[in-house]
């Protein structure tokens, strides 16, 4: 039998080679990983893998990249803290001015009752805070009984034990049974889904989706409602306009502090720099992370109302919630420099004038295709919801695999992002240009016609 040249391994193969024996990635699936891009190199809206070829970064890594790869002011940033003081602890009885410097930018920036701030390393510690924070002051308000935390259906809020229990996306649950108990979920106010009851705006319905729950768990047992402003893993989900003003006067009524998660919506993404500021909206505690830092540092937080601090302050006893790396200097020094990026380049505004040029070009591109059931955003914010029939939108039966047939096109042709289920969601880094917009969408409307004509 002749020899058969076996051809050169390549620097991709290689490397997943040893990957395999090593790691364990996030949503860990062996056999979806075997064809994984090993990226080296980053520049703008632009990823480039082992081979050399070049991606569109259409989700901003997760969400989280919002300056652009490349930015070698935030770089110089981690050396130069990093060579002056790398590391000192937040605990009570230490302190670093950077941290107090953030704390400060923040208190200016953020909303106007909300001026104090705790630091963490991402956004599933925020969560893990605002649910500790929570709970600890209804009970040194005299309130033990209220612990119970409502979240949406579709909600993603991070996969850390509390914080995975209120993300409510199903798959993310049974390998981890049993969730922890007191949470709850109501369903989600999405414009292409929620059916409100004849005479009643959808917004207004599916906040009184939140009345209905507390009422029947018992108002005295409800500490906290959780919200994303635009739900990111879960679809792109935007409320209608009608839909926060409602929730804000719901949870005055019960006394449930509203806690907004602007983890992914936070400093510009959806065209303002808080995104219950389209809505006029206050929360009671916000949590932020990803694009604090455009993704250059593991960092994180939550801000928290005046009373909330004064609470606090008042109690005469510790708050026992506590990070190691809590206002790392590192992490505080790259998110000031981040937000000055944030405000020089003026984010809010490029997100909201690129993300009106995705969505209208998206439209244009897709919306008539048979199976294109709605394209939706807000600011750079954007998805694409496949579906079988348009006229009932009824979704594709899970075993067709679409979206994941869409998302492979999409990679093949040079865009980068992720699925929920049939939808497509696009995030792109708010430094992406006009014409990498133009190539995101044709490459994405020629992947669908690839999977479905």
């Amino acid at each position: 039998m002749a020899h058969v040249q076996q051809p050169p391994p390549t620097a991709t193969s290689d490397l997943l080679g040893r990957d395999a024996a090593h790691l364990i990635h996030p949503l860990h699936d062996a056999a979806l990983h075997r064809n994984a891009r090993v990226w080296v190199e980053g520049d703008g809206a632009l990823l480039t893998d082992a081979e050399g070829r070049e991606y569109i970064d259409g989700l901003a890594g997760l969400w989280n990249v919002t300056a652009g790869h490349g930015r070698t002011e935030l770089a110089d940033t981690m050396r130069d803290q990093a060579a002056t003081l790398a590391y000192a602890s937040g605990y009570t009885g230490s302190s670093n001015p950077r941290a107090i410097e953030l704390a400060e930018r923040l208190a200016a920036i953020c909303y106007p009752s909300i001026n104090r701030f705790f630091f963490t390393s991402g956004g599933g510690e925020a969560t893990e805070s605002s649910i500790k924070m929570a709970r600890a002051v209804w009970k040194l308000r005299g309130r033990p009984d209220k612990t119970k935390v409502i979240s949406r259906v579709n909600a993603y809020h991070g996969v850390t034990l509390a914080a995975m229990s209120a993300t409510g996306l199903s798959p993310y649950w049974p390998l981890f049974e049993p969730r922890v108990p007191g949470f709850l979920h109501i369903p989600c106010p999405d414009p292409y889904r929620y059916e409100a009851p004849p005479g009643r705006s959808q917004g207004v319905a599916a906040a009184d989706e939140l009345e209905r729950a507390i009422l029947e768990a018992g108002p005295d047992t409800v500490a906290m409602f959780i919200a994303e402003p635009v739900q990111g893993a879960g679809g792109v989900i935007v409320p209608p306009d009608d839909y926060f003003p409602r929730i804000r006067e719901i949870c005055d009524r019960y006394d449930v502090l509203l806690v907004a998660d602007e983890v992914i919506t936070g400093f510009g993404r959806t065209g303002r720099l808080f995104a219950l500021d389209h809505w006029g909206v206050e929360p009671d505690i916000v949590q932020f992370a990803k694009a604090i830092t455009s993704g250059y540092f593991p960092f994180g937080g939550i801000g928290v109302s005046d009373g909330i601090a004064a609470t606090l302050d008042e109690a005469g006893r510790p708050w026992m919630h506590a990070y190691t790396y809590s206002a790392h200097p590192v992490g505080c020094a790259v998110a000031l420099r981040t937000l000055d990026i944030v405000e020089d380049e003026r984010f809010p505004e490029q997100a909201a004038a690129k993300g009106d040029d995705l969505l209208d070009r998206l439209r244009a591109a897709l919306a008539d295709h048979p199976h294109v059931g709605d394209v939706r955003g807000k600011g750079l914010m954007c998805a694409m919801e496949l579906v079988e029939d348009r006229a009932s939108k009824r979704p594709f039966p899970p075993d067709r695999g679409i979206g994941a047939a869409v998302l492979r096109e999409a990679l093949e042709r040079g865009l980068v992002s992720r699925m929920k289920a049939d939808t497509y969601v696009l995030a792109p880094p708010i430094v992406i240009t006009g014409e990498q917009i133009g190539r995101t969408v044709e490459i994405l409307a020629d992947a669908v016609r690839a999977v479905l004509g």
